[in-house]
């Protein structure tokens, strides 16, 4: 557990010598919900999140690639609420998600749709799915690169018709940029 939290106090202390500031929060009615986090183009991403978990005091549950989960990662993802996850085996993740957050009486998955670091062509949507099955909202998270500043500012309500609410998505990380931000695609999320 200290290895964890000097692991902590490694990513307050880079951010506070980078000059980072965390803003926004999570309405205190919220207990549920699917964090996105926009735009996912570099490793540093992990530490400026960090600040938002500890920040709101977040339970978070993440899911990251099963090779990352190696000494010494391996400790810290998992104390941090990391999953490992087979990206080579899919199959019924959204529904075993669903049904976790069913049973739970607070949880928030923390999704990067990107789902890589490297430029996509489009979104994943598996968040998306957990939310409208699971009738959560989604929170928007952000990690800006150019005005330093991460955090979570916005409660989104999906309304079922995903071409529009992945429009509202496109339009709202427009506004944001990644460390490498040719990696960030801001035209297609579809």
């Amino acid at each position: 557990m200290i290895f964890v939290k000097l692991f902590e106090w490694f990513c307050a202390f880079v951010s506070w010598i980078q000059g980072w500031k965390v803003v926004g929060g999570i309405p205190p009615e919220v207990k549920k919900a699917v964090v996105i986090v926009v735009p996912h183009t570099s490793n540093w991403d992990f530490v400026y999140g960090m600040n938002v978990k500890n920040k709101y005091n977040m339970q978070a549950t993440y899911f990251a690639k099963k090779e990352l989960f190696k000494f010494p990662l391996k400790t810290i993802l998992e104390k941090t609420g990391g999953v490992r996850v087979d990206r080579s085996s899919p199959k019924d993740m959204v529904s075993q998600i669903v049904e976790k957050v069913n049973e739970a009486e607070s949880m928030y998955i923390v999704i990067a749709p990107e789902g890589t670091r490297s430029h996509t062509q489009k979104w994943k949507t598996g968040f998306y799915q957990i939310a409208t099955q699971a009738k959560i909202p989604i929170l928007l998270a952000f990690i800006d690169y150019k005005t330093k500043t991460t955090g979570i500012d916005e409660l989104y309500h999906p309304t079922g018709d995903k071409e529009k609410d992945f429009e509202y998505f496109k339009q709202y990380y427009s506004k944001v940029y990644g460390k490498n931000p040719q990696y960030h695609n801001k035209e297609k999320l579809l």
